[in-house]
């Protein structure tokens, strides 16, 4: 889960008549910086374990498009949603080694290579750049290689690049994040979601939103993309084998997370009305609701669209200490995506106590030892 959210565009608020600043946590959706204990990059495990499940997709990508493009001399590549750590190079160092690993096999100059990586500018760049030395020397250790990296910070719900300037983007668990909170229903209070006793309007309100965005963002990296150029996109996503679309299991993330801040509701650290605010920009489509924006829209043709079903959870044992950790570490890395933002609307005076009880959640609750999450990966070509 990557930060990316517009930070300077007027559709932010939830409620166009509301005041800025009662949604000021919507501009703080970024990870928690830095390298410390609660630091995204302490706790992006999950990610690159989401990664390698992507890397089939993003090689056999990477290989067409080169040879779509008859090996130019020069490839740009944008990573958006890069976040903080050294997880922002997983999947460039993936790319650049598959061009090199071609063009040597078929005897070939490798091309230069620019290395864009994008998120909101409140992100930690300054995390991620730290690594660009280890990144460049162990580039020319492998590769002898050149790659240049850049930072682009902005909203990836606007322009970023020149036109026709991207031959490769790759975005992961970056793009379920929404560009502003749907308006929330007067009917559903005391979650931070969609859950099974949502009324539809709020399901409806969140797709319709989730269809705009999408929409949005692939209109503009048709601008920017070259003709046949790439893209592999990966979003945390849903089951279809339930039909009812405001299904969440009772391990889902936000609603353990509701379920937390509404433990802090009933001890007296947070009130009712302060919990009804606050929503959570987001949306976890099923394979059909993504595919239909892609067609819709029409400036991409999908190469793959795979759906990955992994375990999240506990292991199946019967020791507390093993499940406490466990649920310590769940509750780190959500911490690490959401932090930011709950500062800015509760503050922080209730965050130990929050992830102490979401961790406590997760421990004590058996239906989340088994525990899974489901990722879409697609893959584009710009038409």
């Amino acid at each position: 889960m990557g930060s990316r959210f517009v930070d300077t565009i007027p559709s932010l608020s939830c409620d166009d008549d509301k005041s800025d600043d009662e949604y000021a946590f919507v501009r703080a959706l970024r990870m928690s910086g830095g390298d410390g204990a609660n630091s995204y990059s302490a706790n992006s495990l999950l990610q690159r374990r989401v990664l390698s499940m992507a890397r089939p997709v993003l090689v056999r990508n990477t290989e067409d498009m080169m040879m779509n493009l008859d090996f130019p001399g020069y490839i740009k590549v944008a990573e958006l949603g890069c976040s903080s750590g050294q997880n922002s190079f997983v999947a460039i160092s993936e790319i650049i080694n598959t061009v090199n690993l071609l063009c040597q096999q078929l005897n070939k100059n490798p091309p230069e290579i620019d290395c864009c990586l994008n998120d909101l500018p409140e992100n930690d760049f300054n995390t991620t750049f730290k690594f660009v030395p280890f990144f460049n020397n162990e580039l020319m250790i492998t590769n002898k290689s050149s790659c240049f990296v850049y930072g682009a910070p902005g909203s990836f719900y606007a322009r970023l690049f020149s036109r026709n300037s991207l031959h490769f983007v790759h975005s992961c668990y970056a793009l379920h994040f929404l560009s502003k909170v749907p308006e929330k229903h007067v009917n559903d209070k005391g979650s931070v979601y969609i859950t099974s006793s949502s009324p539809q309007s709020t399901y409806k309100a969140y797709l319709n939103q989730f269809q705009k965005d999408f929409t949005l963002f692939l209109r503009l990296r048709s601008e920017e993309i070259v003709s046949n150029g790439r893209m592999v996109l990966t979003f945390i996503g849903r089951n279809t084998l339930n039909s009812d679309p405001l299904y969440r299991d009772c391990c889902h993330f936000w609603t353990l997370l509701s379920k937390s801040l509404r433990d802090l509701v009933f001890e007296g650290h947070v009130s009712e009305s302060k919990l009804d605010e606050f929503n959570m920009p987001f949306y976890d489509p099923n394979e059909q609701e993504l595919e239909e924006v892609i067609r819709n829209e029409g400036s991409f043709e999908i190469n793959d669209l795979e759906k990955h079903v992994f375990d999240l959870g506990l292991s199946n044992n019967n020791n507390e200490e093993d499940d406490y950790e466990a649920g310590y570490n769940e509750a780190n890395c959500i911490r690490a995506v959401t932090e930011p933002m709950l500062v800015a609307h509760f503050g922080e005076d209730i965050i130990d106590i929050l992830f102490d009880r979401y961790a406590h959640h997760v421990a004590n609750h058996a239906s989340c030892r088994n525990k899974t999450s489901v990722t879409l990966v697609v893959s584009l070509t710009k038409k």
